[in-house]
């Protein structure tokens, strides 16, 4: 049913049968409840341990079409860990990265033994994506000419 104003127009939000509920809705919700070993160990570390003011990550995501493991809005990050059947998927992989990039998120992707086996490795390379790269100040003019 539609609501509407007295300028004649409906409410656009009240036009969706809200009872209808999206598929990768309910499938990012399943996943969040039953996460593979890699992804909770690594959001344990992305919340408890990568303590930086602009590191709000999310997870199971849904972003167009496509269900990330985790990402930061704010920043555009989405980091992905990949299991064995990712080795057999790549034009998918391709397909999905294209379309991410399309919507300006970097993607940082990790193998599952990445994670549970050298945990530290993938937060530096989480917190260097998340962390401004610092441009050295140049001389003063006048300084630095031998």
């Amino acid at each position: 049913m539609i609501e509407k104003r007295s300028s004649g127009q409906g409410r656009v939000w009240a036009m969706q049968d809200r009872a209808i509920v999206p598929i990768n809705k309910t499938r990012a919700r399943s996943m969040r409840s039953n996460p593979t070993e890699a992804e909770r160990k690594l959001w344990w570390h992305l919340r408890h341990r990568l303590s930086l003011p602009a590191s709000h990550f999310r997870r199971q995501v849904r972003l167009g079409h496509y269900i990330v493991d985790f990402a930061n809005h704010a920043l555009k990050i989405v980091i992905e860990i990949d299991g064995g059947q990712h080795a057999e998927q790549t034009a998918l992989d391709a397909r999905r990265t294209r379309f991410l990039e399309a919507e300006g998120y970097r993607i940082l992707r990790f193998w599952n033994n990445e994670v549970l086996g050298n945990i530290d490795g993938v937060l530096e390379v989480v917190q260097s994506a998340i962390l401004p790269t610092p441009t050295p100040t140049p001389p003063h003019k006048g300084e630095g000419n031998s």
